[in-house]
């Protein structure tokens, strides 16, 4: 199939190959050219300057960007995607953003005769490296049937959760939970090298229980070895936590513990560690200040 894909960061650029390893005709679009350049020396295929140029043809486009200003941008900016999609292209967007600006970019792209979908993603840089990556999915029914295939290039597990939007509210669902489970290990873990416990040991075991989970197994050792130059940085899950506050004002729902733990993950940044992987939250709680 002949597809594009705009945006090559950590979690765009080994989708992409993925795209072109499963054997599809890929032509890539990327803000800064050096970093496309980079990806069809290494994979191949073709090369946009601007959205509009890489879409061109495509049966299918793919997003992966920074957030709702970038996606508006990409698709309805100056040399802006849809105004250069054929009628009936599928635009699938795998940007953690809001479920206000999908729902924004889905009514555009029917004024245009095009398709819209959200397909936020889990599974960090290495999911999306060893192509095993969660997709939650907001669109509709016989659009989904013809890009789940394609999507199954970079992803284990992809899911149609709802209409538009709903695959946005479904990554926020995974954010808020996951952040919970750091801030659970992070105290349990301080709470083990506090009481003089082999810290390892007790991931060890207590990981084959009812506490284990992919935050335990992952970065449980990482944790203890005060180790967070790598994986999903704590701007990024400040972003992100953004997002579902405002939401949660929106629909009602409380999220306390969520909001507390943004506020750990701002006294991170104050501490200069807003690249650090959001596991870094243990350093707080060993804080005996």
């Amino acid at each position: 199939m002949k597809v594009a894909f705009l945006g090559l960061g950590v979690m765009g650029y080994p989708m992409a190959g993925h795209l072109a390893k499963g054997g599809h005709d890929v032509t890539v679009y990327n803000r800064t050219t050096a970093k496309a350049e980079k990806w069809v020396g290494e994979y191949g295929h073709t090369l946009g300057k601007t959205p509009a140029e890489a879409v061109q043809g495509a049966e299918i486009v793919f997003a992966c960007v920074g957030n709702d200003d970038d996606l508006r941008s990409v698709c309805t900016g100056e040399n802006g995607a849809f105004a250069a999609m054929n009628k009936g292209t599928i635009f699938i967007d795998h940007t953690t953003a809001s479920a206000d600006i999908a729902r924004e970019m889905d009514a555009k792209a029917q004024e245009l005769g095009l398709t819209f979908m959200d397909a936020p993603v889990s599974g960090g840089q290495a999911g999306a490296e060893n192509g095993v990556l969660t997709i939650m999915v907001g669109g509709r029914e016989n659009d989904f049937t013809k890009g789940e295939p394609v999507m199954q290039c970079y992803g284990r597990a992809v899911t149609l959760m709802g209409p538009v939007g709903a695959g946005q509210l479904t990554k926020m669902v995974n954010q808020i939970t996951f952040v919970g489970a750091v801030q659970g290990i992070a105290e349990g873990l301080a709470f083990a090298e506090t009481a003089r416990l082999d810290a390892k040991k007790v991931v060890d075991v207590i990981s084959k229980g009812a506490a284990g989970s992919w935050q335990l197994e992952n970065r449980g050792y990482t944790m203890i070895d005060d180790e967070f130059d790598f994986g999903f940085a704590v701007d990024w899950v400040r972003k992100d936590l953004g997002i579902c506050l405002d939401e949660a004002r929106r629909n009602g729902a409380r999220l306390p513990n969520t909001a507390l733990i943004d506020q750990y993950y701002a006294e991170v940044q104050k501490r200069g560690g807003g690249r650090w992987d959001t596991s870094s939250l243990i350093k707080l709680v060993r804080d005996k200040k």
